[in-house]
C-alpha cells in the first residue's frame, strides 16, 4: 500500500521536530514501525517507488560467447556475478548460444564432473532388461 505524501511529512516532522519516537509515531498514525524506519533511511522519504516489472537486462550474446571461450571453466553464478544478471538470464543465454551448462566443478583438483552422472540409482530405479 502506498501511503500518500502528505502523511510521510506528517509523520516525519512528528518525530523529527517534535522529538517524539518513533513507536509513539506508530501508534497515532496506525503504521508499522517498520515502514517509518524505512523512511527514515530513505534519501527522499517522500518519493514513493515505481512497483510493477523492473527495466529487463539485456545480455550481450557476442560478449557472453567470447567470455565462455576466454574463461571455460566458470559457473553460471560467476558469469552472473561478471554481467551483472541474474543466474537464469547466463543460463537462457548459454541455452540461445547451445552451449550446454556446467553442472559441477572441483575446483581443488581440476576436475570437471557432471553431476547427473555422478548419481548412483538404486536398484529399484534402474530400467531391467527385457526377457
Amino acid at each position: 500500500m502506498a501511503y500518500s505524501t502528505d502523511l510521510r511529512k506528517r509523520v516525519l516532522d512528528f518525530i523529527e521536530t517534535g522529538g517524539k519516537k518513533v513507536s509513539e509515531a506508530a501508534r497515532r498514525f496506525s503504521l508499522n514501525r517498520s515502514t517509518i524506519y524505512r523512511w527514515l533511511r530513505a534519501e527522499d522519504p517522500t518519493a514513493r517507488q515505481k512497483t510493477g516489472p523492473k527495466k529487463m537486462i539485456c545480455l550481450d550474446e557476442v560478449a557472453l560467447k567470447k567470455h565462455v571461450a576466454d574463461f571455460p571453466d566458470l559457473t553460471q553464478n560467476e558469469r552472473a556475478s561478471h554481467f551483472g544478471v541474474s543466474v537464469s538470464s547466463i543460463g537462457y543465454g548459454l541455452r540461445k548460444l547451445g552451449i550446454s551448462e556446467k553442472k559441477y566443478s572441483d575446483i581443488k583438483s581440476g576436475v570437471m564432473r557432471n553431476v547427473k552422472s555422478t548419481v548412483r540409482r538404486s536398484p529399484r530405479n534402474t530400467p531391467q532388461a527385457k526377457r
